[in-house]
């Protein structure tokens, strides 16, 4: 049986409302040696060594065509194409200001976006006999938005600066809800808290006169 499990999702609306989605537990991961040795106990034609060396001229002919910017279609498998992102460290351009920020050499190709085929997706499902396995519910705080906030001021009153991960072990929030409640509170110079940094980097300070 497949197992499933009932999962809380994050209230990116900020309406309170609790809402869920399901989500397939998954067992464990099949490595490609596995896989292969799957493939010839189930197909007497085909041994481990064919497999492994198709699957292997596959990928290097996908990775050269997919990095020459085509996309790849495996019927009854799917659609791959490649995903460009920036190089660590710079920052992203906009449509706004008339001066260029980046160039080809400020870019990379960060991954591999696929498309499940519907063909696909419907033979998975006919082996996909689902088993309830339970529910998984995201951190709740037991204090509320304006304790949470006094809170944060103590903290930077006593320590001078916040880590999300200080923020979570003082609240008791998810690092997703932390990071958001943090970047509202951010927002509103009324809170009195401010950042320093960026990305990674990023900790929050008290407002004072010098970031401002």
């Amino acid at each position: 049986m497949t197992k499933y499990i009932k999962q809380e999702m994050v209230d990116l609306s900020g309406k309170g409302e609790e809402k869920v989605y399901y989500r397939i537990q998954t067992q464990r991961n099949i490595g490609f040696k596995e896989l292969t040795e799957y493939i010839e106990r189930h197909n007497n034609l085909m041994n481990r060594g064919l497999v492994k060396n198709v699957v292997d001229h596959v990928v290097d002919a996908m990775a050269e065509l997919i990095g020459d910017g085509y996309s790849v279609t495996i019927d009854g498998l799917g659609t791959f194409k490649a995903s460009l992102g920036l190089e660590k460290d710079k920052e992203m351009d906009t449509f706004d200001n008339d001066e260029t920020k980046r160039n080809a050499r400020s870019l990379r190709l960060k991954g591999i976006n696929y498309r499940a085929d519907k063909v696909f997706v419907r033979e998975a499902n006919k082996h996909c006999k689902l088993e309830r396995a339970g529910e998984s519910r995201l951190h709740h705080s037991p204090y509320s938005k304006e304790e949470r906030l006094k809170l944060a001021l103590q903290y930077l009153e006593k320590n001078g600066a916040m880590r999300v991960a200080d923020y979570m072990e003082l609240t008791g929030l998810s690092r997703t809800k932390a990071t958001l409640e943090l970047k509202e509170f951010r927002q509103d110079t009324s809170t009195g808290i401010t950042f320093v940094g960026r990305r990674s980097t990023i900790v929050y300070v008290k407002i004072t006169e010098t970031n401002t």
